[in-house]
């Protein structure tokens, strides 16, 4: 990035499966931003979470724990396995928990897919995109589709078809290029209108 300015992208993770290959993929995607000095990370991975469906009351401080970080966030990656022809319950409940108005809303967000199926996630995306547009989010173009995940990755959660670690390492890519031509400089005028103020 061309700035000392910290950004910060949350990754969240749509699956709960011991040996997730959705969290494999979005592990991927995480060090694809750690390269950059100037991103921070976190990661949403609702394993770790305590989270109540819709309408259920709830003293589980987890909530409001995912709400500032994403609140938080200059950007967002949303993983999500296909199952059944569509997203993760894992996925929308943790939408679900963003709250209304969703700490998604004004967020650029990509999205990463992967399946078992050999035509990938392209239901699961195509519905998670329907879902974060009507929520407010800014749905990036090039999501990415990883079909037949089980023969992309090895024991050790390591993508070994090129051309995949390539596409989702593109989804990182992709939303830095978005922030630093289209967030940032919102932000640094936003800072030099307060400065001249003061």
């Amino acid at each position: 990035m061309h700035n000392k300015k910290k950004f910060k992208i949350v990754v969240i993770i749509g699956s709960v499966t011991r040996d997730s290959k959705t969290r494999q993929a979005a592990m991927i995607a995480v060090s694809e931003l750690q390269k950059h000095k100037e991103i921070s990370v976190d990661i949403i991975d609702p394993r770790e979470l305590d989270l109540p469906f819709p309408g259920i009351k709830s003293s589980s401080k987890d909530v409001d724990k995912i709400q500032r970080i994403v609140d938080g966030a200059t950007g967002v990656i949303l993983a999500t396995p296909e199952y059944h022809g569509s997203y993760s319950s894992v996925i929308k409940l943790l939408i679900e928990n963003f709250g209304y108005p969703s700490k998604l809303a004004g967020k650029p967000i990509a999205i990463l897919g992967v399946a078992s199926g050999d035509i990938g996630a392209i239901k699961s995306i195509e519905g998670l995109r329907g879902v974060c547009a009507h929520i407010g989010g800014i749905v990036l173009p090039g999501s990415a589709s990883i079909p037949e995940v089980d023969k992309h990755f090895n024991q050790l959660g390591e993508c070994v078809t090129p051309k995949y670690e390539k596409r989702i390492r593109s989804v990182s890519k992709n939303l830095i290029s978005f922030i630093e031509e289209n967030i940032y400089p919102k932000i640094a005028l936003e800072e030099i209108v307060r400065e001249n103020k003061s």
